[in-house]
């Protein structure tokens, strides 16, 4: 009969002064980023009159869920989350098709113009969104489109910054492979979908993310193009919390929390996702 022998603990190293100070950095940039986010959480349980007080402080002298409250009863929330979801999943979902083929398109094929149009899409990367917003709403409104889902949809569909990230990374992509599956007699189609996007998940999955965020977050252009209150996203219905009085600050906090919690949602569970799809697009060293 054998006796089971205890393993030993090796003892624990101390840590170095470098480890010190690299954790004192982590902690406090960390702190930067909660900071805002405790302060949004603690006044969303004080009373109005307590949230606008000056000067302010940290924690609610009465505990209250009034805000929250009124905020479901007096606010159309669940109206609001709907309409940004459909916008943010119609404008990913279009971007991610777009994106996609103009991106293996710049990256794999030869036509003439290539570079002029490469140029263009180059171009629209160092244009601000704001500029572009007297045109694009003459436009939308030339089409018939103000106060529409299309009309908020359709001018976030030209993602020259996403054509670019995956141009980078179907250009990582070994030719070699693409040349096998043509030799058994592949065509463009079956390649691109078969071996080309099964390889780009990861920077598709980036793109997806990322465009998603910026959607749900976009606040300037869907006011600019609906003034109907039935087609307001989350970031223009919480703007709207106010009264006579002004501005509601604990009822714009709560708001503000329920917006931005479909968000840590997604990069919770798709941390991996953004931080695989930035190391495969060949950005993250330039």
């Amino acid at each position: 009969m054998t006796t089971a022998v205890p393993l030993r603990k090796s003892p624990r190293k101390p840590w170095t002064p470098s480890q010190i100070i690299l954790t004192i950095l982590g902690v406090a940039v960390s702190a930067v980023f909660v900071a805002p986010i405790a302060a949004a959480l603690l006044t969303s349980f004080k009373a109005e009159a307590e949230a606008a007080a000056i000067p302010p402080h940290w924690l609610p002298e009465v505990w209250t869920a009034q805000a929250w409250k009124a905020l479901w009863e007096t606010g159309n929330i669940t109206n609001w989350f709907v309409n940004s979801l459909v916008v943010s999943v119609c404008v990913t979902s279009v971007v991610l098709a777009v994106s996609t083929l103009a991106g293996y398109g710049f990256a794999r094929t030869e036509f003439r113009g290539r570079t002029v149009l490469m140029g263009i899409v180059m171009a629209g990367l160092m244009i601000s969104p704001a500029v572009l917003g007297v045109p694009l709403f003459t436009t939308v409104q030339q089409m018939g489109m103000v106060d529409t889902y299309w009309g908020m949809i359709l001018p976030q569909c030209a993602p020259a910054a996403m054509v670019y990230i995956l141009y980078k990374f179907f250009q990582g992509i070994p030719r070699e492979l693409e040349e096998a599956a043509f030799i058994d007699g592949a065509g463009r189609w079956r390649v691109f979908f078969t071996i080309v996007v099964p390889l780009a998940r990861p920077s598709l999955a980036a793109v997806g993310i990322f465009t998603f965020i910026a959607s749900w977050n976009n606040f300037l252009w869907p006011y600019m193009v609906t003034n109907n209150p039935d087609l307001m996203t989350m970031p223009n219905g919480i703007a709207t919390v106010m009264n006579s009085y002004g501005i509601q600050w604990a009822q714009l906090m709560a708001g503000g929390l329920m917006a931005g919690l479909p968000l840590i949602v997604v990069f919770v569970f798709f941390q991996r996702q953004i931080v695989a799809g930035v190391a495969h697009t060949g950005l993250a060293g330039q």
